[in-house]
């Protein structure tokens, strides 16, 4: 399992976050997503430690502290789930509009 770190500066690097995320044990990964068209950070990093008990220890510590002058919200990350074909767009076929037509 990893933590999700959110809220996170857009200055902070992998190191940076790798450097916090070691008081509390060893850290296997860090992830700091890259926006594809921008090319820039996203604000939002997961890391991934060698045990449950030091990502316990983590996510306790720093869920809702302050860190370059922003509030963390650290938490379990969430299973990626797959949206399936579209994006996230409906699969209704609605046309838009938020009705349907009755003929």
């Amino acid at each position: 399992m990893s933590i999700y770190v959110g809220n996170l500066s857009y200055d902070v690097s992998e190191e940076d976050l790798k450097q916090v995320f070691e008081e509390y044990g060893v850290v296997k990964r860090v992830q700091l997503p890259i926006d594809r068209e921008t090319g820039k950070k996203r604000g939002f990093a997961f890391v991934e430690m060698e045990t449950d008990a030091e990502e316990t220890a983590a996510i306790e510590a720093l869920d809702g502290a302050e860190w370059l002058g922003r509030s963390l919200r650290v938490n379990k990350a969430k299973p990626k789930t797959d949206s399936g074909p579209g994006g996230g767009r409906r699969g209704n076929n609605s046309g838009g509009g938020g009705y349907s037509r009755r003929y």
